[in-house]
């Protein structure tokens, strides 16, 4: 089960929740049927119960938001994008380990 913080990000929410978001987000882009995504949502659990207040774990289903997936470029997943101000500062592709995804949510604070 995710961690309660973990906002699932839709078209209709993506501007407050993400863009709006006064802390450090980072928007991971998964599918269903993606066996890696399955294997970075419990490391993105990890993160969020850890961060606190001090950063935003986000999450959008590529399949439902295809828009979404779109606007950012998403051509393979898990993609990670890590935002702050609005902004995208970074984009990784694949699995990555809690520390480094924490260390980056920290970096951008």
């Amino acid at each position: 089960m995710a961690h309660e913080s973990i906002v699932n990000l839709t078209s209709d929410n993506f501007a407050a929740e993400a863009e709006g978001a006064s802390a450090p987000v980072v928007i991971d882009f998964w599918s269903e049927h993606c066996g890696p995504c399955k294997m970075l949502a419990p490391v993105l659990d990890e993160v969020a119960a850890e961060i606190g207040d001090a950063g935003k774990v986000t999450k959008v289903d590529v399949m439902a938001e295809r828009e979404l997936a779109m606007k950012f470029g998403i051509r393979a997943v898990p993609t990670l994008i890590f935002m702050k101000d609005g902004e995208v500062r970074e984009t990784k592709t694949g699995i990555m380990m809690k520390d480094a995804i924490i260390e980056k949510l920290n970096s951008l604070a």
